[in-house]
């Protein structure tokens, strides 16, 4: 592979760059073991074909003239480098299963499930009447 056109050591060094860090990107962007939005994934996935697409051309196809670099672009890598390790650090945590509402006896001062409630009618949280618990006969 003959990266050297004549040109300055800078313009190769770019072009392997471009080319590692969009290399970087997609496999980032492919594998999921950070649990990365769909998003997240995507942009990752899409600017390294952009990187490595562009590094091809610089390296492959370009036969010398002008030619931009911006070494600007290569933030973008690292933010989503750094993102993707924060991802796997910081793992979410597995939602705590519903609880549900609070049953008679679970908080105390209440009678526990089976006792008999020495009061009336329970009333509902809308201010109806509703029947007691039953005692079996």
């Amino acid at each position: 592979m003959n990266l050297d056109f004549g040109l300055d050591p800078m313009f190769s060094w770019y072009v392997v760059l471009l080319c590692l860090s969009g290399i970087v990107m997609v496999v980032l962007g492919a594998i999921n073991k950070a649990e990365q939005s769909a998003g997240s994934r995507a942009l990752s996935v899409i600017a390294g074909l952009g990187f490595l697409g562009y590094g091809v051309y610089l390296g492959f196809i370009f036969d010398g003239g002008s030619y931009m670099m911006f070494f600007q672009a290569f933030i973008l890598p690292v933010l989503l480098v750094v993102n993707f390790i924060r991802s796997v650090v910081t793992k979410p945590t597995p939602p705590q299963p519903y609880m549900g509402a609070p049953v008679q006896g679970q908080y105390p001062g209440t009678p526990a499930q089976g006792q008999p409630y020495a009061g009336g009618p329970v009333q509902s949280y809308l201010g109806q009447p509703q029947a007691g618990p039953t005692q079996p006969s």
